[in-house]
């Protein structure tokens, strides 16, 4: 008697576990998308540094000496200088989040020396919400359509704004 062997399938040969570890294998890449981005932007802030800023002893030179260059100095005059610090954080595909700001603002007297050093946080972050998608205007509200088609006709019209024939 002959007894004969089936021939084994692809399919077959793997087990359930090692298909579930090749479908995570495979999944692994789009995954990492989803991790969080940290990010920062601005002045590497040093609390060290910044408080060795003194009114009354420091000037220009030096705080440009110990912190370097302002991120950004006043609008209207260079009597303040601004250092920026921001951390943000994102998810995937959605806007950065900010985690951690700190602003520091130097004002310089006419002389040119320190009179004051303030600090801001992430307290003076203000979320702006626009009013859904569109921005509200005056005017009459028309379709595509009147905006498409509203000037057939209108134009060399007597009293449509033409100027007179000459």
């Amino acid at each position: 008697m002959m007894t004969s062997k089936a021939p084994t399938s692809r399919a077959t040969r793997f087990s359930r576990p090692r298909a579930a570890l090749l479908v995570a294998m495979a999944a692994l890449p789009l995954l990492a998308g989803c991790g969080q981005l940290r990010g920062h932007q601005g002045f590497i802030y040093d609390q060290t540094l910044a408080g060795q800023i003194l009114p009354g002893v420091d000037n220009r030179q030096s705080v440009e000496r110990t912190l370097g260059r302002p991120t950004f100095t006043g609008q209207f005059s260079d009597s303040e200088w601004y250092y920026f610090a921001r951390d943000t954080r994102q998810l995937a595909f959605a806007n950065p989040r900010p985690t951690a700001q700190q602003v520091m603002r130097v004002k310089f007297d006419a002389a040119g020396n320190v009179a004051a050093v303030d600090f801001t946080g992430l307290d003076q972050v203000a979320k702006i919400d626009p009013e859904g998608e569109k921005t509200p205007t005056l005017g009459r509200k028309r379709t595509f359509f009147q905006d498409l088609f509203g000037n057939i006709g209108a134009v060399g019209a007597p009293g449509a704004g033409a100027g007179a024939p000459q």
